[in-house]
C-alpha cells in the first residue's frame, strides 16, 4: 500500500494507533514542499519589490520606455483599483482580500504534499504579498495605497510582476485541478 501511495503522490498517513512513517525520509516530504512554497514566494516577492523600486526611482514622472516598438513599453502607473483599473473606490477591500489570501495559503501549507501545488501557491503568495505591500505602504495612505504597475502591452491593461505571479499561480492551480491533483498529493481519476 505504501508503494502505491508513493507512486500516485498520496502522503503517508499514520494509522489509528498513531504510528510514525515507515522511514525517516518519508516524514520531511511535507517540509520540503513548504520550503519550496516559501522559496518561490520569496523570489516572486523580491523580484516584484525590486522591479517596483527601480520603476519608481527611474521611470515615474518620465516618458515611457518602448521595449518592443509600440507593442510593449514600460510606463509607471499608480493603480488604486484591481485589474484593468476597476474598483478604485474599493482599495481597502482589495487590501483585505489580499491579506485573507495570504492567511489561507499559510494555513494550507501545513497540509501540502504536492510540489506543483507548492509552486502554484508560492506564486500566489509572492504576488499577493507584493501588491499588499504597495497597498499598505504607498501613498496616499496606509491600506489605501496604489499599486505600482509598469508593464504596458499594446491594447491590454498595465500590470506588474506580482500580477504576473498571481495569474501564473492561478493558471497552474486550474491545471492541477483539471488533472485531479490535490494539495495533499492525492490524485483523483474521474
Amino acid at each position: 500500500m505504501a508503494e502505491a501511495e508513493r507512486i500516485i503522490g498520496t502522503p503517508d498517513i499514520p494509522d489509528a494507533a498513531g504510528s510514525e512513517p515507515e522511514t525517516p525520509d518519508e516524514r520531511p516530504r511535507g517540509r520540503r514542499r513548504i520550503l519550496v512554497l516559501f522559496t518561490v514566494a520569496a523570489l516572486a516577492y523580491a523580484l516584484d519589490l525590486a522591479s517596483k523600486m527601480i520603476v519608481v526611482a527611474k521611470l515615474e514622472h518620465h516618458a515611457p520606455i518602448e521595449i518592443i516598438g509600440d507593442w510593449l513599453r514600460f510606463e509607471a502607473i499608480r493603480n488604486a483599483g484591481a485589474a484593468f483599473g476597476m474598483g478604485e473606490a474599493f482599495t481597502v477591500i482589495f487590501t483585505v482580500i489580499a491579506a485573507i489570501v495570504i492567511v489561507v495559503i499559510a494555513r494550507l501549507a501545513r497540509k501540502l504534499y504536492s510540489l506543483p501545488w507548492a509552486i502554484a501557491l508560492g506564486l500566489l503568495l509572492g504576488g499577493a504579498l507584493g501588491n499588499l505591500t504597495d497597498r499598505i505602504f504607498r501613498s496616499p495612505g496606509v491600506f489605501e495605497g496604489a499599486v505600482v504597475d509598469f508593464i504596458a502591452p499594446k491594447h491590454f491593461a498595465v500590470f506588474n510582476l506580482a500580477d504576473s505571479a498571481i495569474v501564473c499561480g492561478g493558471i497552474l492551480i486550474v491545471l492541477l485541478s483539471f488533472k485531479g491533483l490535490d494539495p495533499d498529493g492525492t490524485v483523483h481519476k474521474d
